[in-house]
């Protein structure tokens, strides 16, 4: 019987394994320059790694994160151009957060031409909880309105300000919340597109020193 996955085990093997693959020459990723690709290579690899030891329930497409019972979404990126897209719900998400944990590997790939394969080194890993996934600059505005005594008036017109995608109604609607629960700061810079843009240069540099990012590795 396999032992059940947790969010402490699950941060552990993420250091494990980001240490195995940093020394891994893996054939098939030999010239590759999408970044795509190496994310869902590194993504299944992962998955893999954890399915052979603990049990746990794996996402899919309906579900839309990689491991839906821990609440965690796994994103792999460059540390050329750290960031990746997720998908857009609501504005909301901007402001208090994308409701669930996001584990990062950060990794510099590293072609060897003269054995045709390739190397990810793995710059950083890194475990963001949910409450610290909000945009950095539109939480960081929102508290000092806050807390120079802003009202409605003033949150409404910040959203505004920041070009939120959300109607009038909508607009009012956050505003209102926004008032009777005040958001955490976030770290992340989110991009307003179709799908969310998430930047994670912030992170990188604030883990370990603030709670919530923690460096795993």
């Amino acid at each position: 019987m396999k032992p059940e996955l947790s969010i402490e085990i699950l941060q552990e093997e993420a250091a494990k394994f980001a240490e195995i693959e940093t020394t891994y020459d893996e054939p098939s990723l030999y010239g590759i320059t999408d970044g795509k690709a190496v994310g869902t290579y590194l993504e299944h690899k992962f998955t893999t790694f954890l399915a052979g030891a603990y049990n746990y329930r794996q996402g899919n497409s309906a579900t839309g994160i990689d491991i839906p019972g821990l609440g965690v979404d796994i994103k792999v990126t460059s540390v050329k151009q750290p960031q990746s897209s997720c998908p857009f719900k609501s504005a909301s998400q901007k402001v208090f957060g994308l409701d669930y944990h996001l584990l990062v590997f950060v990794y510099d790939k590293y072609d060897d031409h003269e054995n045709k394969t390739a190397r990810l080194n793995m710059q950083h890993t890194i475990f963001v909880d949910k409450q610290r996934t909000a945009d950095f600059q539109t939480t960081k505005g929102l508290l000092e309105i806050l807390d120079r005594d802003g009202n409605l008036d003033d949150i409404i017109a910040f959203i505004a300000e920041r070009n939120l995608p959300v109607d009038e109604i909508g607009a009012y609607q956050l505003a209102e919340k926004i008032i009777q629960t005040p958001p955490l700061q976030g770290y992340l810079t989110i991009s307003n597109a179709l799908q969310w843009r998430l930047q994670y240069g912030r992170v990188i540099q604030m883990a370990g020193e603030i709670t919530g990012i923690f460096r795993v590795r």
